[in-house]
């Protein structure tokens, strides 16, 4: 029995690998370069677009918790993003060529067959396994035909990604390095006073932004939530999200600044950086103008301007089992069940070829261990969302309580992570073929 798999981001890279690595014949269907997205650059499997942060891998961060599990299964997205991490604090961020170059030759080293084509429909043979991993950039066509199969309505919601600057068009005189409540750090803080603040927020939400067809704020996600939309909330509502100034002191002036624009290293040279929390659908003309009122940025040279781009999913409570299959021949996996973010993304790829490694073999599926993160949120987006689906992150909340009432929450969270990981080295022990 041959695994077709389609789209070649996170979830289709690393559910490839996983497959063929375990002896598999794979075949893994990418449209890039033949015909490219609306937000991708290259032609290389597991292109990062919106940011080239994979978050924290700290024990006491549901993000660490779940890239130590994904560790524990053989994640081939951790061991490249090892490869190609640049400093960014606690953060784990990647050089995003060396990332997919890196990506793209351990999967084709490991005996995928790469095609590069568009595939338009689903019709599975009986000694087919198809995985749909196609995420945020789904073809027209073939988002047409899972449409039609899952009987899905609300299809979609709207994301964005944010601008890249050169490093050496800030105004370093006025910025400086920093992370939040350290005296030293990767992130480069641009401070804002607060009539400076007032000038930004007047333009912002008075710039132009692309008309979409279909856009609604309902399908905002809002974890991604384009600044502009945020701005529009309220005056003061970017002082507590991407601008707050919490945890960061100016040396210039040994005082807290009233906002802050933080920027983050975007390749291993440090020439390139991006503006955290400034995904947007302004027009390329109005982010020029809009950003060069933060005084670090006045002579700022845009690389990549923001775009807004169309997500896509299916209601996996309703469509699909516990292990994100549809029927005995289609699984999906990625953003369009629900995961949201790169790590939980290339989760689901891992998640979903553990089990259909075990089919290959003639054994039953098994759901993890709800005490891991993998189980937890696996779950949540197959099992236990009341009403509509909405996307979701790794977040200790998903995990069952301990048994014993732990009051400080960095304990309790080592704990949770603790009993995770022994849960599921116990599973692996049992149940990995």
């Amino acid at each position: 029995m041959t695994v077709h798999i389609v789209g070649g981001g996170l979830a289709g890279s690393e559910a490839a690998h996983y497959l063929s690595s375990r002896g598999h014949e794979v075949f893994l269907y990418e449209m890039r370069p033949v015909k490219m997205t609306e937000v991708h650059r290259t032609g290389f499997l597991a292109e990062l677009v919106c940011s080239n942060s994979l978050k924290s891998e700290s024990l006491t961060n549901a993000e660490g918790l779940l890239k130590a599990e994904m560790k524990l299964i053989g994640s081939l997205i951790l061991t490249c993003a090892d490869l190609a991490r640049i400093p960014a604090g606690k953060a784990l961020a990647v050089d995003r060529g060396a990332f997919s170059e890196c990506v793209t030759k351990s999967v084709e080293d490991s005996g995928v067959k790469v095609i590069r084509k568009e595939i338009k429909e689903l019709s599975p043979k009986d000694d087919e396994i198809w995985i749909i991993a196609t995420g945020p950039a789904t073809s027209e066509g073939l988002a047409e035909n899972i449409r039609d199969m899952t009987g899905g309505e609300d299809f979609y919601f709207f994301d964005a990604v944010a601008p890249i600057v050169t490093k050496e068009s800030i105004d370093m005189g006025k910025a400086f390095f920093g992370s939040r409540y350290e005296e030293s750090g990767d992130y480069i803080n641009c401070p804002m006073t607060e009539e400076e603040y007032r000038k930004f927020w007047r333009e912002l939400v008075n710039a132009e932004t692309i008309p979409m067809e279909n856009f609604d704020k309902k399908h905002l996600f809002e974890r991604c939530m384009p600044i502009e939309e945020i701005a529009r909330s309220g005056e003061n509502a970017l002082l507590f999200g991407p601008l707050r100034p919490t945890g960061l002191i100016d040396p210039k002036t040994g005082e807290r600044p009233f906002a802050v624009v933080q920027l983050r290293r975007d390749n291993k040279e440090g020439t390139l950086y991006n503006i955290v929390g400034f995904q947007t659908r302004l027009r390329w003309r109005e982010q020029d103008r809009v950003l060069r009122k933060i005084p670090c940025l006045r002579n700022v040279e845009i690389v990549r301007y923001g775009v807004m781009h169309r997500n896509i999913y299916i209601n996996s409570p309703k469509v699909l089992d516990v292990f994100m299959r549809f029927n005995d021949r289609i699984f999906f996996a990625g953003q369009i069940t629900g995961v949201e973010g790169y790590v939980e993304s290339a989760m689901s790829g891992l998640y979903v070829a553990f089990n259909v490694d075990r089919i290959l073999r003639g054994k039953k599926p098994v759901r993890f261990p709800r005490e891991t993160m993998i189980g937890a949120l696996t779950h949540y987006i197959t099992e236990d969302v009341e009403g509509d689906l909405r996307p979701m992150y790794a977040n200790f909340g998903l995990l069952k309580p301990l048994e014993r009432k732990i009051k400080n929450k960095l304990e309790r969270r080592k704990a949770l992570s603790e009993r995770a990981l022994k849960a599921l080295s116990e599973f692996l022990e049992k149940f990995r073929s």
